[in-house]
């Protein structure tokens, strides 16, 4: 059954909002702003009548509050609400973006600590909070990349080489910063192709962007030497920081040889995530691109003639005594490429990311990537121990992630779309689904730090018994989901023909 919309519970008479008397006096519209009621058929509803309308929609949701969800390469982890509650604090919640940087010192330390706290975690000499999200991240890293050899008169760089295992996100970033995209095959291990990466690397190439671990959920092999070869042919080399949470605390990309990277801070620090945002994408870079960046970010100033600079976290002392006569500003790097947002970012978002890194602090970050790696290996083992299902590169420990193969012996119809819908009625959300595209039938699964042994031991459980109905009964898992609020949809068509709204 599909719920029905407002429209269709709209009645005749009914309100919600009770707006109080006018005390001022009262004033017509300009003609231009006015609508003819008729053209603009609103829905009549009571407020109990929207409230029970939109909570019974929430039920419905598959969220990670109410259910394992094993997107692979999106990390879907717990949101603890320590880091709502930081963000609901009036002195964050009730500030504006275009207060005077004098009566917003607090949340500009908040910035200006979170920067620093990225830059140590990763290596990196400066960082942005500017974009919104981690592809806006990926064209902001990838314009400055492009910038870089503007500024040295090296115009004739026009590719980007991008692996075969990178998301789809990078070649598109390519294409929107008005490059050319150069890909690369993966060897037999699963790695860059070093001899593909020799052949393509000339005086043409702006740089390789390259995901580490991933979107296999394996970490490069031959990172140093992928990187050395970049730079000693000139280019640089982008880091796509949305598989950060396997390394976390263990390794920094700067040190591996990135020369920029983006983070997404919903994914690794525990932001909100899906649902159409708001999100975070910070951005890091070497010091040769640091006044390339977005800004305004966050600096220091001791006084007017000093200008501002940056440096790491506030000492405590500098805490206690107003910053030893620093004031924190806005700062807006001498080549940057420009606003990539309004304003400073997602501030929300920002605050969550800083709360969940000082409550975890070095220690607890290092610990949330072994725990990543740790699960996602023992759901593997359990699934590669009952033979149910391939997994790709199986012979490598891996990562964060892995990616099983919906390849079902003895079920010869049976594909991964129909293993995915039949999780639905076991109360699992499916895992990522035939992506990365080099790996047929794939199951991407990341099981995060957040979820129990027993609650991935539900999880392979469920999937070995559905590799069972499919062998006994394989209508029941081309016919799945049997239990959700909407059943099975045509979702090629859909894509072809989509309804945008409701005829």
């Amino acid at each position: 059954m599909i719920e029905p919309t407002v429209y269709e519970l709209s009645s005749p008479g009914r309100h919600g909002p009770m707006p109080p008397k006018l005390d001022v006096p009262e004033a017509p519209l300009p003609d231009g702003y006015l609508r003819d009621a008729e053209a603009l058929p609103l829905p009549e509803l009571s407020e109990l009548d929207v409230v029970r309308h939109f909570v019974r929609l929430s039920q419905k949701n598959m969220a990670i509050d109410t259910t394992f969800y094993p997107l692979g390469s999106c990390t879907m982890k717990y949101n603890p609400k320590v880091n709502e509650k930081a963000a609901a604090m009036p002195g964050f919640a009730n500030i504006h973006p275009l207060q005077d940087p004098d009566l917003v010192q607090g949340a500009l330390q908040l910035l200006y600590e979170l920067q620093a706290y990225l830059a140590e975690i990763s290596g990196f000499d400066a960082v942005t909070l500017q974009p919104a999200a981690g592809a806006h991240g990926e064209l902001t890293g990838v314009l400055i990349m492009r910038k870089y050899h503007q500024d040295r008169g090296d115009a004739k760089r026009t590719k980007i080489l991008v692996p075969d295992s990178a998301h789809g996100t990078n070649p598109a970033t390519t294409t929107m910063a008005g490059l050319q995209v150069v890909e690369l095959p993966s060897d037999s291990r699963g790695n860059v192709d070093l001899e593909a990466l020799k052949a393509n690397l000339d005086d043409t190439v702006v740089g390789l962007m390259l995901t580490n671990p991933n979107t296999l959920g394996l970490f490069e092999e031959h990172v140093l030497e992928v990187t050395r070869l970049v730079h000693e042919a000139g280019g640089l080399v982008y880091g796509d920081g949305a598989n950060l949470n396997a390394i976390v605390g263990v390794a920094k990309p700067a040190h591996l040889g990135f020369d920029v990277m983006h983070f997404n801070l919903h994914k690794t620090f525990s932001t909100p995530h899906g649902g159409g945002g708001p999100g975070a994408g910070p951005v890091g870079v070497v010091a040769k691109l640091a006044d390339f960046l977005p800004g305004p970010i966050v600096a220091l100033e001791k006084d007017e003639r000093s200008g501002p600079f940056l440096l790491g976290p506030l000492a405590e002392e500098e805490h206690q005594h107003e910053h030893n006569g620093y004031r924190l500003v806005w700062y807006m790097p001498p080549k940057s490429i420009g606003r990539v947002k309004a304003f400073h970012g997602n501030f929300g978002v920002l605050v969550r990311a800083y709360t969940y890194i000082r409550m975890h602090g070095a220690e607890g970050l290092r610990r949330v990537a072994e725990n990543a790696v740790l699960n996602a290996n023992y759901l593997k083992a359990r699934l590669q121990q009952e033979g149910s299902y391939p997994v790709a590169y199986g012979e490598r420990t891996c990562m964060h992630e892995f990616v099983a193969q919906g390849i079902i012996a003895g079920a010869p119809d049976v594909h991964t779309m129909d293993i995915a819908k039949r999780l639905i009625d076991y109360g699992f959300h499916p895992p990522t689904v035939y992506f990365p595209l080099i790996v047929k039938e794939a199951l991407m699964i990341e099981p995060t730090e957040t979820e129990s042994k027993a609650t991935l031991d539900a999880f392979a459980d469920t999937l070995i018994k559905i590799a069972q109905e499919a062998r006994e009964n394989p209508q029941l898992l081309k016919e799945a989901p049997h239990h959700a609020p909407v059943r099975r949809l045509d979702e090629v068509r859909a894509a072809r023909e989509p309804i945008l709204c409701r005829l």
